[in-house]
């Protein structure tokens, strides 16, 4: 019996977003930590996203963000809907830092520093150090508070990073804006129950 009041503690899931489109986004800018806006289609997505959540079955307690606006704006959309709290924003929840490569399209990388832009221009934060800062607050959620569910809304690179870390078995994909995906740990074990969707977009 003790045994599995264990397990069932230590039972989490978290709700991985990433937030809406953004003018820069539809251009093909990376925009790393620059804090750019959501436009009136990634503000139609986080209503769309919501609308969905609100009608399936309730399993957030709490939804936190990013504190860059375009993550923050998606997330207070949902929180709203779904009439639950919306928590500070966390710095270790934004995109990955991109030096300066951010405000650029592809072609200009290409032009600029190759197609091994990724290895060449300064500044861009490295995979170790998105992934540190990422799961450092999913074990203080899970230490501070094991029993609540959180939806996290927060960007493509930084998100890849996570679920790559805590799924290796996933199969890589382009990370959609207003994606969803939810992750179970199970004991120690994260399995994914649901991976990318966004049918929430085609309606």
């Amino acid at each position: 019996m003790l045994f599995i009041e264990k397990e069932m503690r230590r039972r989490l899931i978290i709700g991985l977003v990433r937030h809406g489109k953004t003018d820069w986004n539809a251009e093909g800018k990376i925009q790393g930590q620059t804090d750019i806006p959501l436009n009136a289609e990634g503000l139609r997505q986080a209503e769309a996203l919501s609308e969905r959540l609100s009608r399936e079955k309730r399993i957030w307690d709490a939804v936190v963000s990013s504190d860059l606006q375009r993550a923050q704006s998606t997330a207070r959309i949902i929180a709203e809907k779904l009439a639950i709290p919306l928590l500070e924003g966390d710095p270790r929840l934004r995109e990955r830092y991109f030096g300066e490569v951010e405000g650029t399209k592809e072609l200009e990388r290409h032009t600029r520093w190759g197609k091994d832009w990724r290895q060449v221009a300064n500044g861009i934060e490295p995979d170790e150090a998105v992934r540190t800062r990422g799961l450092n607050a999913i074990k203080q959620w899970q230490s501070e508070h094991p029993n609540r569910k959180l939806l996290v809304v927060s960007h493509g690179s930084f998100l890849a990073q996570i679920i790559s870390e805590l799924c290796a078995e996933l199969e890589d994909q382009h990370l959609n804006n207003l994606s969803y995906s939810i992750l179970e740990l199970r004991g120690e074990k994260w399995y994914p129950q649901l991976y990318n969707c966004t049918i929430h977009l085609d309606l």
